[in-house]
């Protein structure tokens, strides 16, 4: 009896001291890259402006959730390729669903110690996909204008080409 009552007061204890995303979760996710077209150039910079991982498209890398005791961390991933408009994706790490579980299982100290200065709270996206714009040339020399076949000329009919 006494030695089930010490097992029982052991587990209680484990779960007043830990948290509950601190044990089901992670502060380092892994997130895919991803651009179309692959192959595009990315530098993932983090709030403070350092560039914290770079690369090409697609890739895998490995981000901190957290920026700082209940603090959520956001990272901007930029990306260039020749032929195309550089673009940015936001990426921006959101409240993990194991945290709550603090509320039923880890108690006060899991949901106000353990979880925020692990940075276990917090949860990032699985994946930064792009779709990479083209880069258009203008002129201004040329310009095109929309009309009606009933609208052109004769000679302007002649120079048609049937698309089939």
């Amino acid at each position: 009896m006494l030695k089930k009552l010490t097992l029982g007061a052991a587990f209680a204890g484990l779960g007043l001291i830990s948290g509950c995303a601190s044990i089901l979760s992670d502060s380092n996710y892994p997130v895919v890259i991803n651009s179309n077209p692959s192959g595009a150039n990315f530098v993932v910079v983090n709030e403070a402006g350092y560039d914290v991982h770079s690369g090409v498209t697609p890739s895998t890398v490995t981000l901190s959730a957290s920026d700082g005791y209940f603090s959520s961390a956001s990272y901007v991933v930029k990306f260039q390729m020749a032929g195309f408009q550089e673009q940015s994706f936001q990426l921006r790490a959101g409240m993990d669903g194991w945290y709550i579980g603090n509320i039923l299982l880890g108690g006060i100290i899991g949901m106000l110690i353990v979880d925020p200065a692990t940075g276990a709270m917090w949860k990032l996206p699985e994946n930064a996909n792009v779709t990479l714009n083209p880069v258009t040339a203008s002129t201004g020399l040329e310009t095109m204008t929309i009309a009606s076949i009933h609208q052109l000329s004769d000679e302007a009919k002649a120079q048609l080409i049937a698309i089939n």
